[in-house]
């Protein structure tokens, strides 16, 4: 009594499944002096699990693949109630041993219950000393069941407490990364990688609606077991896991994907990539394994993933072999992914959020600027004019007349900067000609030794076409190269102006002049640029010397 005591305290301390499990074996023979004992976990009908005790690994690898639930071991899972036999070989329902099994004779089975649930069955063979298993045997053995019973639950729910444990985790990382303004592509990689470590997959993608075919998924993000040769491949929505959960909405699921029918043929061979035609689901390595790699799919769950681009998928899948995703692991992942595209727009939404307070705050600077700053520069430059013909030194009114000027420069360069705050930026794709412009100008700082002044005027993100503003960076771009090369220039200006039906860049400085050659190499290229666009290109020098490029091209209707 004492021993059996000791054993059910020992299961009671036990937390983990696996170790659970051994330890009721092990208590088992331990407590009825056997020789061999087993737990097998039964599953609609069968053994889906064998944990044997009393053999060595070498007899074991000896014998092979482990018993699936026929003779004896069958019988105990079509009647789950306790069976002794003195000599299991006369049985009726005896299956025989495969070769290098030791021979064994006296058996005892008792059912494990679970929430009155049969979770599997202990088997004992072999009593020690020759004699049989008697009815203290199989009371202890009964009794040890139902202490078994409530060990395995607790460790069910401890696992199964620890398991959503990790998919908050996995789902408070995620939330983290968006909000700290990750990339959106890198964000969808790190829940594949979340998921697929959570739910002990071995690979994971993200399928999103292919472009330019609305019939089709496209692998967008893959991680884990042959990912590297999935990433851009295509899936029919109509023949395949991920097809099937975007289009009804609700996780699939298959036991094995080699034998399942709703799965096309899978493969690094089968498939398409963006721009092919639709060969069938690329998702699995069934190529892979007939080619001896062995990383052929078998279980796999798809689950909707609704995001910005539209309905996508998350995919997991485990080798051939491995245990199927069960209902609750299935519900813990779409639960997952449901929550991780309410994470994904919520930091959508609130980047829009921010752009939108950025776009205010630029309207609230333009006006600003205009309602202050221009007109007080306005109102000042009026006054020096008016002043000059009160001043009778002819040298003080010409430095009056170039503040004058200096001054209306400065009203340009403010409302090409008023007109840039309230059209750069959509918070799209970050480009244009009034961007590419300055990020062009501001990586001539580095060869040229100083920064140029830019000034913008008119709508050129609005008015020119994307063609020639990419001629029109090129252009700027060589011109300073130039002028960093050759110029010796100490200032340096870049104007781009839209007035009427034109565009026009001009780049001037204040170097030693253009030389000799005026129609060459870069020159030439400039000008070649121009006359794409039916425009013209100008060199000439300056009042007070260096050199000027007027790049002029007119704008279609």
């Amino acid at each position: 009594m004492r021993s059996l005591l000791d054993a059910v305290m020992g299961l009671g301390r036990g937390l983990e499944l696996p170790q659970v499990l051994r330890g009721i074996v092990e208590a088992a023979v331990t407590l009825t002096d056997a020789e061999y004992g087993a737990l097998g976990v039964v599953d609609d009908g069968q053994l889906s699990q064998f944990l044997p005790v009393g053999m060595s690994d070498e007899l074991i690898g000896l014998i092979g693949r482990t018993p699936c639930g026929h003779g004896i071991l069958g019988e105990l899972i079509r009647n789950p109630a306790p069976l002794r036999l003195t000599d299991l070989t006369r049985h009726p329902r005896s299956y025989g041993f495969p070769a290098n099994h030791p021979p064994m004779r006296t058996f005892l089975g008792v059912p494990v219950r679970v929430r009155d649930e049969v979770f599997g069955n202990l088997y004992l063979t072999e009593k020690r000393g020759g004699g049989s298993f008697d009815a203290d045997d199989e009371a202890v053995v009964t009794t040890l069941s139902i202490a078994a019973g409530v060990a395995i639950d607790n460790a069910r729910m401890y696992h199964e407490s620890r398991r959503r444990e990790r998919w908050l985790e996995a789902l408070g990382e995620i939330t983290r990364s968006l909000l700290s303004g990750t990339d959106a592509d890198e964000v969808l990689r790190l829940i594949a990688e979340r998921a697929r470590e959570v739910a002990g997959a071995d690979c994971a993608a993200v399928l999103l609606p292919a472009t330019g075919a609305a019939d089709q998924l496209a692998v967008t993000v893959a991680c884990g077991t042959g990912a590297s040769r999935i990433v851009g491949l295509r899936v029919p929505v109509d023949a395949s896991l991920p097809g099937m959960a975007v289009r009804d909405g609700r996780p699939v699921v298959s036991a094995d994907l080699r034998a399942d029918p709703r799965a096309y043929p899978l493969g690094p061979d089968a498939g398409s990539r963006a721009g092919d035609a639709p060969a069938g689901d690329a998702l699995g390595e069934e190529a892979d394994e007939a080619a001896g790699h062995g990383t052929a799919s078998g279980p796999a769950v798809a689950v909707p993933l609704q995001v910005d681009t539209g309905c996508g998928a998350l995919r997991l899948s485990r080798l051939a072999g491995r245990p199927a995703f069960d209902d609750a692991e299935v519900t813990l992942i779409s639960g997952f992914a449901d929550q991780a595209v309410i994470a994904l727009e919520l930091a959508r939404r609130r980047a829009e959020s921010e752009e939108l307070t950025v776009l205010h705050d630029r309207d609230r600077i333009a006006r600003d600027l205009h309602d202050l700053a221009i007109q007080r520069l306005f109102a000042t430059g009026i006054t020096l004019q008016s002043a000059t013909r009160l001043i009778e030194r002819p040298e003080a009114a010409e430095r009056v007349g170039r503040a004058v000027n200096d001054l209306d420069t400065t009203i340009k360069i403010i409302r090409s900067t008023i007109f840039g705050l309230r059209t750069t930026g959509d918070g799209k794709d970050g480009s244009g000609l009034r961007r590419d412009l300055t990020e062009t100008v501001q990586r001539a700082a580095g060869p040229l030794g100083f920064t140029p002044a830019l000034r913008i005027e008119g709508p050129v993100d609005a008015a020119v076409p994307d063609e020639v503003a990419e001629h029109l960076v090129a252009v700027a771009a060589e011109a300073l190269s130039n002028a960093a090369r050759h110029a010796r220039a100490a200032h340096l200006d870049v104007a781009l102006s839209v007035t009427g039906e034109t565009v026009t860049l001009t780049v001037m400085d204040d170097g030693v002049g253009i030389g000799a050659a005026p129609h060459t190499g870069g020159l030439a290229n400039m000008r070649a640029r121009a006359a794409m666009h039916g425009g013209r290109l100008t060199v000439d020098p300056p009042e007070g010397g260096g050199t000027r490029i007027v790049w002029c091209v007119p704008l279609p209707d």
